[in-house]
């Protein structure tokens, strides 16, 4: 499904310094632009949609192997893998697919949920974010970017800055990455959830011991994941 929707931006620019005044002087003005998104997504409604009223949604961000424009490559791995197979799972399922040699962009990532909850019966209060590799990266830097959004972000063998652990502290986390993966080390998860729990998060880490850089078909695998992340609700108005 090729989707295009719209994001507003708001740019603050200072304005020139006036010449006639002795000493420069400086005021902020607000200019509000349409930046247009273009953004492939794949998308999975539960059994019994239409009986309710809403539903939870889980926004699953792929890896750096599956960016492009074939949404077929966004089936390889987690939710949409198994969706493919025929696993039924009571909650939206909503993938977008990163396009080719760039990485997830939060504010494109923010109008698309934005479409999501317009176009389809969403529970606001129930949004949940995961993402795998450079999704888990993205998963970090989406919940900094909206934390009030999220009802619980689960990041798989990715990694974030230590100085935002503040900003998301308030979202129940659970961080999954293997002992022996060396293409993100488990490290970048430690330091994040190390920061986490200095600022009294609910936090969860789990390391897979003998797992390298997938550590995501374990966790996208367990049933006891998907009811961890249902429970959780968001804890204040967006």
């Amino acid at each position: 499904m090729v989707t295009p929707i719209s994001l507003s931006i708001l740019l603050c620019l200072p304005m020139n310094q006036d010449a006639s005044q002795s000493k420069p002087t400086q005021k902020a003005e607000t200019m509000e632009a349409q930046i247009p998104v273009r953004m492939q997504y794949l998308v999975s409604l539960p059994k019994g949609y239409d009986k309710e009223e809403k539903w939870p949604l889980v926004l699953f961000l792929h890896g750096a192997g599956e960016r492009g424009d074939n949404l077929d490559r966004v089936k390889v791995h987690g939710p949409p893998k198994l969706i493919a197979k025929g696993k039924e799972f009571p909650f939206i399922c909503v993938s977008p697919q990163c396009p080719k040699n760039r990485w997830w962009n939060p504010m494109e990532l923010e109008a698309l949920l934005d479409h999501v909850e317009k176009k389809y019966k969403v529970d606001a209060d129930r949004v949940y974010l995961t993402g795998l590799s450079m999704g888990g990266f993205g998963t970090f830097a989406l919940a900094n970017h909206a934390p009030k959004r999220f009802a619980a972000i689960a990041p798989v063998c990715g990694g974030g800055d230590p100085i935002h652990a503040l900003q998301i502290s308030s979202i129940p986390t659970w961080v999954f990455h293997g002992a022996k993966d060396r293409v993100v080390p488990e490290q970048r998860s430690k330091e994040m959830v190390d920061a986490l729990k200095k600022r009294k998060a609910d936090v969860q880490y789990t390391v897979y011991p003998e797992a390298g850089h997938d550590s995501w078909t374990a966790t996208y695998d367990n049933p006891k994941f998907y009811e961890w992340m249902l429970k959780q609700k968001r804890k204040s108005a967006k």
